[in-house]
């Protein structure tokens, strides 16, 4: 009876295992997906910049495409996106950056009096509602708050201990990720055909998934960085003429906002609306005006701007899109955010790929 038993458990797991590896290519696919989330994972403190390099030369890569299509040697179209590369990322860290950061700090400074206003605005609730709220809640309300921004001021002064080696950081990714990038550009065969030697021979299934996840990747990821700066620059542009305070560090945090479906657009509404109240208070013209352009701004963006840059992009349920972005952003922060819906789309390719076998022991199904 014993020997039954395990007969039928042995035959229930090797079942198991032939459908879930019915052939080569799947046991290649599997081998290669291990392995790379092991070595991605494991190294990734150790080879961020490395990892980064490769995510822009890839965005990069279909630009130089399409300067060679205009029947320029690879070379001198690898030179001539990098340099546009290269001067937009000087633009960022030398013009942009300074501005947003001393904006940053100015809100920052004004931060105990925009909690000041809020807190006369929140004691006269009392007078206004007493059936619903006392004024002992809502002092225990501001107490909790004020406890928390203490705690919230005091972890900043702990991480800014450490500003030292993160500016030590960040001036060996600015050295070494450019660097990497341009001789990823360069000399793209070369190390594409040593890559390729690695890997198994069988590799059809394999080359067919990367096929569909390259065209669907390329298209969200150059899809979103368009959207980021469009968003950008539109909302700088409103802002400005509306004479909103801080207009650029509001701008790049609306750009920024899309990076996080769902929540981003959340997230940013506070601040916008905060610096609108703290310089304007409610009820003026200007108040309102800010809240609308935001609200059409907001509304074009998700009526017209994301149809016309992903109508080709991946198709994932908003569920999938939270799930996908708690896990990767949890196990590499900005970037497993940033990169968390094509890291999806890599893993529903894979799930739509790989080859079944129906109930009856047939073929697999590609």
């Amino acid at each position: 009876m014993t020997s039954q038993v395990e007969f039928i458990r042995f035959r229930f797991i090797k079942d198991a295992f032939k459908r879930f590896l019915p052939n080569e290519q799947a046991v290649s696919l599997a081998i290669i997906l291990i392995v790379s989330f092991v070595l991605i994972y494991s190294l990734a403190d150790l080879l961020m910049p490395v990892y980064i390099a490769i995510v822009l030369a890839y965005l990069l890569e279909s630009l130089v495409i399409k300067t060679e299509t205009l029947n320029m040697p690879r070379m001198a179209a690898v030179y001539l996106v990098f340099s546009l590369f290269m001067t937009c990322l000087g633009f960022l860290l030398f013009y942009l950056m300074p501005i947003v950061s001393q904006q940053a700090v100015e809100l920052v400074q004004q931060i105990p009096d925009i909690i000041n206003r809020a807190r006369i605005g929140i004691m006269r609730l009392p007078e206004l509602y007493p059936k619903f709220i006392s004024e002992s809640k809502i002092q225990d309300f501001m107490f909790a708050v004020q406890r928390e921004l203490l705690t919230y001021g005091q972890s900043v002064l702990s991480l800014s201990a450490a500003s030292v080696i993160g500016l030590v950081s960040a001036m060996i990714y600015l050295f070494l990720v450019p660097m990497m990038v341009f001789f990823f550009l360069k000399d793209k065969a070369i190390l594409v055909s040593w890559f390729i030697q690695f890997m198994p021979r069988d590799r059809n299934l394999t080359v067919r998934v990367w096929q569909e996840v390259d065209e669907q990747i390329g298209n969200y990821v150059r899809g979103k960085i368009a959207e980021v700066f469009i968003l950008w620059a539109v909302s700088y542009a409103t802002y400005s003429a509306l004479g909103l305070n801080y207009a650029l560090l509001l701008a790049v945090l609306m750009g920024l906002s899309v990076i996080i479906p769902y929540v981003g657009a959340t997230l940013v509404t506070f601040p916008v609306l905060g610096v609108a109240y703290v310089q304007w208070g409610f009820g003026v013209d200007e108040f309102m005006y800010t809240i609308i352009a935001y609200s059409v701004i907001q509304s074009l963006d998700g009526v017209l701007l994301v149809p016309v840059l992903f109508s080709e992009a991946v198709n994932l349920h908003a569920v999938a899109i939270i799930v996908a972005i708690l896990l990767f952003g949890g196990m590499w922060g900005f970037w497993g955010v940033f990169l968390a819906i094509p890291l999806a789309t890599v893993v529903k390719a894979v799930l739509t790929a790989w080859p079944r076998i129906d109930d009856k022991g047939g073929c697999p199904n590609y």
